[in-house]
């Protein structure tokens, strides 16, 4: 690999210095933008915007979470994981441990200190759409979840890619196989962090269409902080934010705070940071803009905004930054409950499609003919529209 400018040294002694604030999970303006795929070099020759090393992505206040994708590998040569991060760090282009897969990435463990001392989250996502990954029972996600720790996180190994940077966290982005293990995995890790001296979070990123079929119920039996629902390369996309058959956040929000083993889990809107970041699902920055306000007002889970990825994102306008201008203008802390528009939901009565109703603290819409009672059912007649507080909506 090329070697490091000193820009980024300097950068990390700079930050140091500052006095920088720290990760709220509480808030409502976060943005989370995955780094390691060079997802723009993909369908791109111009170099110039292939990804950069994360520190580069660290120079301001837009993006506050960095999922480093991927772990693409459970149990590679060694029965140790290995990590592919495009053109920055792998087990072709880079030395590797003995007897093993996993690259030896000095430089990236060097960006993720500096990323942390300017008050963003780094953490490891697992997984990614061609991933070699899955558990055969929860012993073995046990194990896995051992070793991730002590490569990663907390513990000791002399097999650590990052050398002694200690990351914030993981993230499952599982897009297939059988969800066996995976709340396993995610419980252990929580054993290994009680009571450590810093916070460790742990999220998903599961497709819109509920339940996901692979994290599902993963999410129903173990604790996240955060869900990075992909609200693209799917029909109920941002692209379909407008038809209440489709979008379904509010199926997400209710899960949140009804169903969750933390109600205060944050839901973030999962957006392509391009028109060449996903199949389907891109809009306008205005657009979405538009759509996270509106989310953000009416559902007290959401958390933000994530974006594939950090490189389509630079190239395109600096797409991060404009979506964080718009969550922060829409306000970070604090939430009020709208007041009910809608008329109060009455029995045996016929609705079409469209039509909007206040029942149980939400206001649904129709996805078409139903007389029905409006219920948090991905499948059923309703799609929750927005949170309500009046009593008796």
């Amino acid at each position: 690999m090329a070697p490091r400018s000193s820009f980024y040294t300097s950068l990390f002694v700079a930050v140091q210095a500052l006095g920088v604030t720290a990760f709220d999970n509480t808030r409502f303006d976060n943005v989370a933008v995955y780094w390691g795929q060079n997802s723009y070099g993909a369908t791109h020759t111009d170099v110039a915007n292939f990804q950069q090393p994360l520190a580069f992505y660290c120079q301001d206040d837009a993006i506050d979470v960095f999922p480093v994708a991927f772990m693409n590998e459970f149990f590679s040569t060694g029965n140790i994981p290995s990590i592919n991060l495009a053109n920055t760090c792998n087990n072709v282009d880079n030395a590797t441990f003995s007897g093993t897969t996993m690259p030896i990435c000095t430089s990236v463990g060097t960006d993720i200190k500096t990323c942390q001392a300017a008050g963003k989250v780094v953490t490891l996502s697992l997984g990614g759409a061609g991933g070699s990954v899955g558990f055969e029972s929860d012993d073995q996600a046990e194990s896995l979840a051992d070793t991730v720790w002590d490569l990663f996180l907390g513990g000791s190994s002399s097999t650590r890619p990052f050398g002694d940077a200690v990351l914030d966290g993981i993230d499952l982005d599982i897009e297939g196989g059988s969800s066996t293990g995976y709340a396993a995995f995610v419980n252990q890790i929580r054993s290994h962090a009680s009571g450590a001296s810093k916070t460790y979070y742990i999220s998903a990123a599961p497709q819109c269409v509920y339940p996901d079929a692979s994290l599902g119920a993963v999410l129903n039996a173990a604790s996240f902080d955060m869900v990075y629902v992909q609200f693209y390369n799917n029909p109920c996309g941002l692209q379909n934010f407008n038809e209440s058959s489709n979008w379904d956040f509010g199926i997400w929000d209710n899960w949140a705070r009804t169903v969750s083993p933390n109600p205060n889990v944050k839901i973030y809107i999962g957006a392509p940071a391009s028109s060449t970041a996903a199949g389907s699902g891109y809009q306008a920055i205005s657009t979405l803009s538009e759509i996270a306000t509106t989310m953000r007002k009416s559902f007290p889970s959401f958390g933000g905004v994530m974006l594939w990825d950090a490189s389509q994102a630079y190239a395109n306008s600096r797409y991060d930054l404009a979506i964080k201008n718009a969550l922060q203008a829409a306000g970070g802390t604090g939430f009020t409950f709208p007041t009910c528009t809608a008329p109060a939901f009455v029995s045996n009565t016929a609705y079409t499609e469209g039509d909007t109703v206040s029942y149980g603290g939400y206001e649904w819409a129709a996805k078409w003919w139903t007389e029905s009672t409006p219920t948090s059912d991905a499948n059923g007649d309703w799609s929750a529209s927005a949170c309500r507080a009046r009593s008796g909506c």
